[in-house]
């Protein structure tokens, strides 16, 4: 693949990286979050405000690592940085509204989706995204969300290469949060259903694999970086959205569910991981896509920039406090660590350090 995109803007190390992160990147997450937050204060509907809070509160890191790609064009930070945190809190609110919802409609759940397709689509109006649930009154802090997307992609240079890849992984992400949220009887057989029509494409693939790389809103993140390069091409785009789905997008998640185990099973929810049949099945299907997930990083223009995104996700879920306390996930936990580069290393000394400084 062209290595022009990009070129000469993207950190070429970790060290690099993380200076930018610590000088731009944290900084310019907390100022976004600290104005959602003001606004979210100020949602007239009790539970629609405590949710958007609690995500706000709870979900900060994944703003933050998301923003990361921003630090590859500091060019374009003032869009980017705004963009990712937006889009991210929309993630994570509507997570928590069907999450611990006052429903289990799943028309509900798509309909509350559907403004994160409407936050990558510019121009289309933002609609009333409450009208099959009780809760109404947000004080339109969901809209101003959907039209602050809407604005940055629209100041990206190449959006309009990337935004049926986006849309794509949107839509993919939408289905996973209707299925997995609505009544617990239901969900394991509107997954599979829902994977049969997917499961031609990526034999690869187990269906649990494949739920939860539509999860991750990583390939969303890279194709908006992508898109502030004027130079991008159609087949790179074509190329970013096949490199990060399903196996960078997989990994991620799947390392978010290794580590939510206990909590998980403790609170009833689903978790990907618990389908595997064995902790050694688990074992191989982790490392077979660790290995994937390095081989799609080194496809990608300035792979050494995707690479330190693969080590920097292992680094940051394995140094996760909740590691310590499940004994099977620490020895998973050090079968993956066995052999490290130091550049995991140095992003889980790295992860230590922010989480302390929260």
């Amino acid at each position: 693949m062209d290595q022009t995109l990009l070129a000469g803007r993207s950190p070429q190390g970790p060290f690099a990286l993380m200076h930018r992160v610590y000088k731009h990147i944290l900084p310019g997450v907390r100022e976004q979050l600290n104005g959602w937050r003001r606004m979210a204060e100020a949602i007239p509907d009790a539970e629609l405000r405590k949710q958007a809070l609690s995500s706000i509160a709870l979900k900060e890191f994944h703003c933050q690592g998301g923003a990361v790609y921003a630090a590859a064009n500091l060019e374009q930070k003032d869009v980017l940085i705004p963009l990712i945190v937006a889009l991210q809190t929309i993630s994570d609110y509507l997570d928590n509204l069907c999450d611990r919802s006052t429903s289990l409609d799943a028309d509900d759940f798509r309909l509350l989706h559907r403004s994160m397709l409407d936050a990558v689509t510019p121009g289309e109006p933002p609609g009333n995204y409450y009208k099959l649930r009780n809760e109404q009154d947000d004080g339109g802090y969901l809209r101003e969300l959907v039209k602050r997307c809407q604005a940055c992609v629209s100041r990206l240079p190449s959006y309009p290469l990337v935004q049926d890849e986006v849309r794509e992984l949107v839509s993919l992400y939408g289905d996973l949060q209707v299925y997995k949220h609505i009544a617990k009887p239901l969900r394991e057989e509107r997954l599979l259903d829902w994977w049969s029509k997917h499961a031609e494409r990526y034999p690869e693939l187990l269906w649990n694999e494949f739920a939860a790389a539509a999860g991750s809103t990583l390939g969303m993140f890279m194709l908006f970086l992508a898109a502030s390069d004027e130079n991008l091409t159609p087949e790179q785009s074509a190329g970013i959205r096949n490199s990060y789905f399903p196996a960078i997008n997989g990994l991620h998640i799947l390392l978010d569910y290794l580590i939510d185990q206990a909590e998980d099973e403790q609170g009833g929810d689903l978790n990907f991981c618990s389908y595997y049949e064995s902790q050694q099945q688990m074992n191989e299907r982790l490392l077979r896509m660790v290995q994937a997930a390095r081989s799609a990083a080194d496809r990608l223009p300035f792979s050494r920039f995707h690479r330190m995104i693969v080590e920097g996700l292992i680094a940051l879920y394995l140094s996760d406090p909740k590691v310590r306390g499940q004994r099977e996930v620490r020895q998973t936990a050090r079968l993956l660590m066995k052999g490290s580069p130091w550049t995991r290393v140095f992003f889980w000394l790295n992860s230590h350090f922010i989480r302390k400084a929260m």
